[in-house]
């Protein structure tokens, strides 16, 4: 458990080359029409990514993807892949979920060598791999669910307050406060996620959209999304 438990906090960490720092899934237009500029609108706007948007969905694909991998059924594995690369409703969201895939299953199956990423890699075939399914196939023979879910939300919305502190501008402290608010949600949220199934699936976020397709034309871009 404490090998496996390293092990994911190196592969969340922002150091991993996976290139979560550059992608702000929408924030850089939020923060540019004055949407968002003190902390507390960052806190809501990355609470609704997580309970309304992507970051609801890629909870249950996570979840999805961590049930098959522990049974074995690279079938349902198969499936998750074709339905992950559907699940964003951009194109530059789209691309910070896979190109993040394809960076961790890369890097990862050359460190970590592991049988579940070598089936996955088969696999994938050239797909597009959403990067809440490969963490999910990776920690399957390692770390339970519990631990996964909130750990994954809990670097998910680290890498948006990260943007969030640089784009507004916010200080480390209002970063942090914008973290701690979080926390009830992201518990909350990964509960939800551990117990719901691909029914479950869908997002009501219609201003997290509109600010991601924005930020594709937007003049002037510091992130990738």
């Amino acid at each position: 458990m404490i090998a496996g438990l390293t092990r994911l906090l190196t592969w969340l960490s922002p150091a991993y080359p996976v290139g979560a720092f550059s992608y702000s899934h929408g924030i850089e237009w939020a923060v540019e029409t004055g949407r968002v500029v003190t902390w507390q609108q960052a806190a809501d706007y990355i609470a609704t990514v997580l309970v309304d948007g992507a970051g609801w969905n890629d909870s249950i694909l996570l979840a999805e993807a961590h049930r098959a991998t522990e049974m074995g059924d690279w079938p349902a594995v198969d499936h998750l892949i074709d339905l992950g690369a559907a699940w964003r409703s951009t194109s530059e969201t789209a691309l910070e979920s896979r190109q993040q895939g394809k960076a961790f299953l890369d890097i990862t199956r050359k460190t970590w060598p592991d049988p579940a990423l070598e089936a996955l890699a088969g696999l994938v075939d050239g797909r597009p791999l959403a990067y809440p399914i490969a963490l999910g196939v990776a920690a399957a023979p390692h770390l339970p669910l519990a631990v996964m879910l909130p750990a994954y939300l809990t670097a998910f919305a680290g890498n948006l307050i990260s943007a969030a502190v640089r784009l507004v501008p916010l200080g480390q402290t209002d970063g942090q406060r914008i973290q701690a608010s979080l926390e009830k949600k992201i518990a909350e949220v990964a509960h939800e996620a551990s117990l719901a199934s691909l029914d479950d699936l869908g997002s009501a976020a219609p201003l997290l959209d509109i600010a991601s397709m924005a930020h594709e034309t937007q003049h002037t871009r510091l992130f990738r999304s």
